[in-house]
């Protein structure tokens, strides 16, 4: 007989938290109860799951009384207060924020690059960063089939990914720009940050606040979360990550090198064909290329462009994109909880 869960969704109301939903609606898990959490603020609120409407509920500690399986993406000041109340519970917490995903006792898990990880949980999982996630769900197949020396990445990242308020001076900036209006950037690059600018029609390479070091929070989690999901601190990794005034999916402009010399770019090619949640989009006669705009709405990843460095004999480019809402946050985190029922470890 197959074993139902109760599963609660921390931050319904949210970007990530209704795709969440969504996804949880088509998952391969079977659902005797979902529990909506949110803010006070939004709490009383209805959201509908499988044709009925369920009221939010604020969320609190004894929100998560049998609770098997809580997913978080409310932002990681409620992951540090509530996760650790929840696993207390007996919930497996899948988070989507950076609360935890450095902890050396916490798994962090992209299911296509190391889903093993997951038997070692201690009640918390986390998810990784949107951008690293895409980028190492294309890089592990190369990995295991020739090696992986050194990756430098450049970002090229949706406003989404910093909220809806984000999205909204997206749309206004544009507008007010279009209609020759005057306006006040209050958002962008970092709503905390001391300095806003414009993003409509501009790209900002400021992503997260700048650390001591000159790169910023961003860069800072996709070169120590690869690492760690890669399980090889040899790996060396450079970052710049820039926001682009795209609503939604990020792309990536990926230089790696791996551990062979001259190997072919069509051998690289045909281990991405059969890779597990990537699709290959790579022929320039035909102008085959990933793009943001195509890539909204799909689970999966997305990888072209991929050609040999001129000067280096193990060195190769390419363009990698996926939709930041789903793959990069939502569906990596339902993905999280359809592999724990299926290694049977909750």
């Amino acid at each position: 007989m197959t074993k139902s869960y109760h599963v609660a969704v921390v931050g319904a109301t949210g970007a990530v938290g209704t795709q969440m939903i969504e996804l949880l609606e088509e998952a391969d898990i079977k659902i005797k109860q979902i529990s909506l959490l949110s803010s006070a603020r939004s709490a009383g609120k209805k959201l509908t799951f499988h044709g009925k409407e369920i009221v939010i509920q604020e969320a609190t500690p004894e929100s998560f009384a049998g609770v098997d399986i809580a997913l978080f993406s409310a932002g990681g000041s409620v992951s540090k207060v509530l996760a650790p109340e929840a696993s207390k519970r007996g919930a497996v917490v899948i988070d989507n924020t950076s609360a935890f995903r450095m902890d050396t006792d916490v798994p962090l898990v992209v299911p296509e690059v190391n889903e093993h990880a997951l038997k070692k949980h201690k009640g918390i999982i986390a998810n990784p960063n949107c951008s690293t996630i895409q980028m190492v769900a294309a890089l592990e197949p190369i990995r295991q089939a020739f090696g992986l020396k050194r990756i430098i990445v450049s970002t090229y990242q949706a406003v989404s990914g910093s909220g809806l308020n984000a999205i909204n001076e997206l749309k206004e900036q544009s507008q007010a720009i279009l209609d020759q209006k005057s306006f006040t950037p209050e958002v962008m690059p970092v709503k905390s940050d001391q300095k806003h600018y414009q993003i409509a029609f501009n790209a900002l390479p400021q992503i997260d606040v700048f650390t001591e070091n000159g790169y910023t929070y961003e860069e800072m989690k996709m070169i120590n979360e690869t690492k760690k999901i890669m399980e090889d601190d040899s790996i060396q990794v450079a970052a710049t990550c820039v926001r682009v005034p795209v609503i939604t999916g990020h792309a990536e402009s990926v230089y790696f090198e791996i551990d062979q010399s001259h190997v072919k770019v069509k051998e690289i090619q045909a281990v991405l064909k059969n890779a597990p949640g990537v699709i290959l989009q790579d022929d320039p006669k035909t102008q085959l290329y990933p793009q943001q705009a195509t890539a909204v709405g799909k689970k999966e990843v997305f990888i072209g462009r991929i050609r040999a460095d001129l000067d280096c004999t193990n060195g190769f480019h390419s363009w990698i994109v996926s939709d930041n809402l789903l793959k990069g946050a939502a569906w990596n985190s339902v993905q999280i909880a359809e592999s724990l029922i299926k290694l049977n470890i909750i």
